[in-house]
């Protein structure tokens, strides 16, 4: 991702063409929180946006984008299918009930936001390959421009190639440096598969690194800036979220410096395996 701007996209394994930063929505109420939090967004360059049918906030983000002004077609929507929707009948069921909240025709990605069908996240109920059926459908009928996972690992993905006849193009993990997950990112590079970065800010509870507050002051950029460049640079699309105003603007000037191959590995090195969510690998 080199000569980065605000208008930036990657391009999907379809040729969909996507934003290469995000707002993500998690944990923002509906109603005017939520449709506040998109306005702003879109209002200072943001053309992708981040939901979910868990999030309850599908309503407040489809009110934002249709009163936006901003043409459908110039926005990148995704949501996300819930565990106890997974199966065959109940994912074609859920897209319908997602599209009619958002008030939209379509979304340009629709997800399954977990590997297991339980409602927790906390054990493996799989209904993959039934799910993924439908999302395949759900992807042919034009409700959905692309079709991705979520918190997928590299097995769930292997266990793909078996009935898959589309492939996902986007998978979303928690991304940060205390869960640089390289070998994830490896693996999705060479099946061109694109990974999105949730939790990019370390939920905004382990920004105050030294490392990473020194490599700030050298650009007179934000630690949140700076992580958000480092997900940029790995190839990752960050979705940072904020209910603050002026977070949300911050939060998408990153463009204007790059960090060092030096930074880049100091930040590297900060990795723990630590997690904020559920461990898809450990579901049992």
């Amino acid at each position: 991702m080199e000569n980065l701007n605000i208008n930036s996209k990657v391009i999907l394994n379809n040729g969909l063409p996507m934003p290469v930063v995000g707002l993500g929505t998690y944990k923002v109420p509906e109603g005017e929180d939520v449709i506040r939090e998109v306005q702003w967004a879109l209002n200072v360059g943001y053309r992708l946006i981040d939901t979910a049918k868990v999030y309850k906030n599908e309503e407040g983000v489809g009110r934002a984008i249709r009163e936006s002004g901003i043409p459908r077609e110039e926005i990148f929507l995704t949501t996300k299918l819930w565990n106890p929707d997974q199966g065959y009948e109940s994912a074609l069921q859920a897209i319908d009930e997602s599209l009619g909240k958002l008030g939209l025709a379509y979304v340009d990605l629709y997800m399954v936001h977990w590997p297991t069908a339980d409602v927790e996240a906390k054990a493996t109920m799989n209904r993959r390959e039934e799910t993924w059926k439908a999302m395949e459908e759900i992807y042919k009928s034009g409700k959905a421009k692309s079709i991705g996972v979520s918190n997928y690992t590299i097995k769930h993905l292997e266990e793909m190639k078996k009935y898959a006849t589309v492939f996902p193009s986007v998978d979303q993990v928690e991304f940060h440096p205390y869960l640089y997950q390289r070998e994830l990112l490896e693996y999705c590079k060479k099946n061109n598969i694109i990974l999105e970065a949730y939790r990019p800010l370390t939920n905004g509870k382990r920004m105050d690194n030294d490392t990473i507050s020194t490599i700030a002051k050298k650009y007179n950029k934000t630690n949140a800036q700076v992580l958000i460049r480092w997900s940029l640079q790995h190839g990752c699309v960050p979705l940072p979220k904020s209910v603050h105003q002026d977070r949300v603007q911050e939060n998408i000037n990153v463009f204007d410096f790059e960090l060092t191959e030096d930074d880049m590995s100091m930040i590297d090195a900060l990795n723990e395996n630590f997690r904020f969510s559920p461990d898809p690998n450990n579901l049992e």
